[in-house]
């Protein structure tokens, strides 16, 4: 069903004029849990893969230097105790029980048990349901896969885009490789379906001119209201618009590690999917006391930070930059 986001408190193109031609559009996402199937957008969903395309692997050391892995649990486990799964699981391998064990243990484990890694689905949007999708030419399907452990670079999970033509598919791979063990439970999506919703957005003060910025954060003390919380970046996931703010960190300049250009926002992607005045209207009405993290996709970056993923402005096909904002 369409979620619809409240009116904000304040209309800041009125309050600084300055702003009005800064706004953009972005698609908010609003994953709840759901069946979603490859013909639809979903976050945690089945993908319309090709069944003649291989599967893709991180093939990146998955221990630190001395062999010690971060403590593991299987992926059957995580959707067991989600009740997503019935039956017995698939037996571990000799080799992945032994993993397990060292990484409970806190021994280092074989230098090659953890690569290469099956990754796992994030994301499949449609250009067709998500208004602010910009597909490279030929494209009209975004894939974004990832794999579910923490990297050295950022502490975030490896991320990969696959651009297609779904028209193109004719059979899809209905059992694809998944990675045996994972590292955390909120690398794993649940599977949800989308709501997506087009709104306006103002940019975050760090994109905004000094002295504009100024001025917005002595108006704010005055009347008391929270520009970066309430007026300008929804929370939650999103597509396209402006990045998300930088809260534990100062920006850091980003540019396409293969060609320089500079680089756009493409998806964003934070656990909590508001604060509460963002909060769809259609949500308050049907949640009740349940909490948020029950609805959603249940995936925590960092410390409840946010995993903007950005795309080259050169060509979208380029491999994607993130950052944990």
């Amino acid at each position: 069903m369409a979620r619809t986001t409240p009116p904000r408190p304040v209309n800041m193109a009125e309050v600084f004029p300055e702003l009005a031609g800064m706004t953009r559009t972005t698609t908010r996402l609003h994953p709840r849990r759901g069946d979603p199937t490859v013909e639809r957008s979903s976050v945690g969903g089945p993908l319309l893969w090709p069944v003649e395309e291989p599967w893709p692997r991180c093939h990146d050391c998955h221990h630190n230097k001395y062999g010690f892995a971060p403590e593991l649990t299987s992926l059957h486990e995580v959707r067991a105790a989600r009740g997503l799964v019935t039956g017995e699981p698939s037996p571990l391998s000799a080799e992945d029980l032994e993993t397990l064990r060292r990484s409970k243990e806190g021994v280092p484990v074989a230098e090659h048990a953890l690569s290469p890694m099956p990754l796992l689905p994030v994301a499949q949007l449609y250009a067709t349901e998500i208004p602010d999708l910009v597909c490279p030419p030929g494209a009209d399907l975004l894939q974004v896969l990832w794999c579910p452990f923490d990297h050295e670079d950022d502490y975030t999970p490896n991320v990969w885009l696959y651009w297609r033509r779904a028209a193109d598919i004719e059979h899809v791979l209905l059992e694809p490789p998944e990675p045996a063990l994972v590292v955390d439970e909120e690398f794993v999506p649940h599977p949800c379906v989308l709501n997506p919703e087009r709104i306006i957005e103002f940019p975050p003060l760090h994109l905004i001119p000094q002295n504009l910025a100024e001025r917005i954060r002595h108006w704010e003390q005055e009347r008391h209201m929270d520009y970066d919380d309430d007026l300008s970046i929804p929370p939650g996931w999103k597509v396209g618009g402006w990045e998300s703010m930088w809260t534990f960190r100062d920006p850091i300049p980003l540019g396409c590690e293969q060609c320089g250009s500079d680089v756009e926002p493409l998806l964003m992607m934070e656990g909590g999917n508001f604060t509460p005045s963002w909060r769809a209207v259609e949500d308050n009405a049907e949640l009740g006391e349940v909490p948020d993290g029950e609805s959603h996709p249940g995936v925590r970056i960092g410390r409840g930070y946010t995993l903007q993923i950005y795309c080259c402005s050169r060509d979208r096909r380029h491999p994607c930059v993130t950052a944990m904002q």
